[in-house]
């Protein structure tokens, strides 16, 4: 009985090492065919041309198709929910976004992943940099004078966002909690009729991203008083960072590719090597900060802290405010 039991552990290990090369192999050899890049938004906006740009990349350098495939819905979380329920094999990537990462899940809101267990970060991909913007007729040339102007006419100061808890109104509230500032939220249903609100002087300000803005601000319709990336941005350098009058203030949006969690370390590590190159690349760079963007990089395990730290930083604004999200 002793001898057949040895036999059998015998067996074990030696398949469990004839398996590692095989699997290292099939490492080795990927990819063998397409690649889908889910993008958890329609076509149009910031996050499509993002994925095509990495897309194109990839499959230059990888030699296989990446094909892109919008899956929009729910506020990003059903794009996010297929990248997380894809098999593990790298064949399958998502193109994720702190809206589906960190902010819906701030809420608490049962969602159908879990964005630190389900998902293997790959790389930051871009940031996305909220601008502050104001209407013309505002008595207000910074971020301090608005922020003075609100607090001597409590309540008179509107804000507009594309609905409640998305990261335009998280913005606010955190300009608000960080200053003590006096503004009243007006959500409404979508970036469209908001804007037009701002536009035409409803309301008096609002976050929003630079390719939503830039039109408005050439024709000289709104004016753009600070932005809310840590540093000013290459494509405005005029606008300031918000932090430069208040310490610590950040709101800004980021993309980066995730795989499903699993994924084999190589095929991850190989994906984000090539991010990085690419981002290192003056000419790729230079399309990401056409369309209003900021190229970024890092390490796989530099993304997952950066989830895990954003996810705890708006979770706790969320709170201090009361939002309830819709």
């Amino acid at each position: 009985m002793l001898v057949h039991s040895k036999w059998r552990l015998a067996c074990t290990a030696w398949a469990l090492i004839a398996a590692v090369p095989a699997a290292l192999a099939a490492d080795a050899a990927y990819p063998t065919r397409p690649i889908r890049l889910i993008v958890p938004y329609p076509p149009g906006g910031s996050t499509d041309p993002t994925a095509r740009a990495y897309g194109n990349w990839l499959s230059d350098k990888l030699g296989v198709p990446v094909v892109i495939d919008n899956r929009p819905g729910a506020g990003a979380t059903i794009g996010h929910a297929l990248g997380a329920k894809a098999p593990p094999d790298g064949y399958t990537l998502l193109l994720g976004t702190s809206a589906g990462l960190v902010v819906s899940p701030a809420f608490g809101t049962k969602l159908p992943y879990d964005p630190v267990r389900d998902l293997a970060p790959v790389g930051l991909g871009v940031y996305v940099p909220f601008l502050l913007v104001i209407h013309p007729g505002v008595p207000a040339k910074s971020v301090k004078e608005l922020v003075d102007l609100a607090k001597a006419r409590p309540g008179t100061i509107n804000f507009g966002s594309p609905g409640t808890g998305t990261p335009n109104h998280l913005g606010m509230e955190l300009l608000k909690a960080m200053t003590g500032a006096d503004f009243v939220h007006v959500p409404y249903k979508g970036g469209g009729p908001a804007t037009v609100d701002l536009v035409a002087g409803r309301i008096q300000a609002i976050f929003g991203s630079i390719p939503q803005w830039q039109p408005h601000l050439a024709a000289g319709k709104v004016r753009a008083i600070g932005i809310g990336h840590p540093k000013r941005v290459k494509s405005m350098p005029e606008v300031p960072a918000i932090a430069e009058t208040l310490p610590g203030f950040t709101n800004t949006s980021w993309y980066g590719i995730l795989a499903p969690a699993g994924t084999p370390a190589p095929i991850v590590n190989r994906i984000n090597a090539e991010m990085n190159r690419a981002v290192a690349n003056a000419e790729f760079t230079r399309s990401i900060e056409a369309i209003g963007l900021e190229a970024a990089s890092s390490t796989p395990k530099e993304m997952g802290d950066m989830i895990r730290t954003e996810l705890a930083r708006w979770t706790k604004v969320i709170k201090a405010a009361g939002i309830k999200g819709e």
